[in-house]
């Protein structure tokens, strides 16, 4: 059983931060839950500096802000594993982002460990130390906490302490460390900035399939869902589905029994939406319609070109041995070849840019697509 401090009161994270701002390097994780919130209810943070590792309780804790200014402290490197969801996290309840920052799984997948490796995995290859898992799903919420729930929580921050030195031995070694970094600064871009609603109909699922016309109506009532979604906390798909979305947008109801018998909204959702969804409707601006969503896929040469862009990145990653993954999802190719078909303007797509722009650019430039 590792030895741990649990934090409960504002005196004792006080002191906790202060002991930590003389750190160089502090390994953070969080404990959450979420099954119906648009936000994840955050019920444990793990810290760790290498000589206290303390679990903080936001439930029983107030105000945490002398620890969200801890993680911005560009003096303390923060360590991470596999964080895009511990930075939403960190958004949401404290208004800031880490940094500078090292995501262990990054790294390994960097330096040619293994790409998307898990925490027990990196642990055992690192360590050839087994971790329990068992807690993984459990309700972090709850009060008090278990001793095993505890235990599992510290067991996420210590090893990830120990292995660190292998990690960065690697990097350094590959002239690859700077990598790591840039992906840590890239991952906590944007993530501050309030959800932009007016844009939430370009999310909804299938929404290629509509005119210009339905997509104004989309949009309207994309936004209205978004609104009540942010102002209950609750996830999207429990305010109203997006097919039935896409149902009103092509239907456009315009009384309460034409709305009715839309079979793809369900009994719960006329009874509580349905005076909400008809006046929303009626404030579509029909004299202002969105442009039509540009489906690129369904363009002539989408797939060669694809599949050129695809083998040809593959290349450059066994040359490089780097995981073609990380340098480039499908997202990533799609992004790049709509920006190559729209004439080279707009933003950069990432392919081109920091270390895959060095590896990836001169031979994407010499593609005929």
């Amino acid at each position: 059983m590792l030895a741990f401090q649990y934090v409960s009161d504002e005196a004792a994270l006080a002191q906790l931060v202060e002991q930590y701002r003389q750190a160089k390097l502090l390994v953070l994780d969080t404990e959450f839950v979420r099954t119906r919130t648009y936000y994840a209810r955050l019920g444990l943070i793990q810290a760790y500096d290498g000589k206290s590792l303390a679990l903080i309780d936001p439930v029983a804790i107030q105000d945490l802000s002398p620890f969200w200014s801890l993680l911005t402290d560009p003096g303390i490197i923060k360590l991470v594993h596999s964080c895009s969801e511990d930075l939403e996290v960190f958004a949401h309840n404290g208004q800031c982002q880490p940094g500078p920052l090292f995501d262990s799984q990054i790294a390994a997948s960097v330096c040619g460990m293994g790409h998307g490796m898990g925490y027990a995995k990196l642990v055992e290859t690192c360590l050839e130390v087994i971790v329990d898992k068992g807690e993984s799903r459990t309700d972090w919420m709850k009060r008090p906490l278990s001793e095993a729930q505890l235990n599992y929580a510290a067991n996420d921050v210590f090893y990830l302490y120990k292995l660190y030195p292998q990690l960065l031995a690697k990097l350094e070694q590959q002239g690859r460390l700077a990598w790591v970094y840039e992906e840590g600064e890239r991952m906590t871009q944007d993530r501050l900035a309030a959800p932009d609603t007016s844009v939430a109909y370009l999310r909804v699922k299938n929404a290629f399939q509509l005119t210009q016309q339905q997509l104004a109506y989309l949009k309207v009532l994309a936004k209205w869902r978004m609104e009540k979604a942010l102002a209950r906390d609750l996830a999207l798909g429990f305010v109203v589905k997006d097919h039935a979305l896409i149902a009103l947008a092509k239907k456009q109801p315009g009384s309460l029994p034409e709305l009715l018998r839309i079979n793809d909204l369900t009994e719960q959702e006329k009874r509580i939406h349905g005076k909400d969804l008809l006046r929303v409707l009626q404030t579509a601006d029909l004299a202002n319609l969105p442009e039509a969503v540009d489906v690129l896929a369904l363009k002539p040469g989408y797939k060669s070109a694809f599949k050129a862009i695809k083998n040809c990145l593959t290349q450059v990653c066994e040359h490089h041995q780097v995981p073609v993954e990380l340098l480039s999802s499908k997202r990533h190719i799609h992004d790049y070849l709509q920006w190559l078909w729209a004439g080279k303007q707009g933003e950069t797509p990432l392919v081109l840019s920091g270390w895959r722009g060095t590896l990836a650019a001169e031979a994407l430039g010499q593609l005929r697509l």
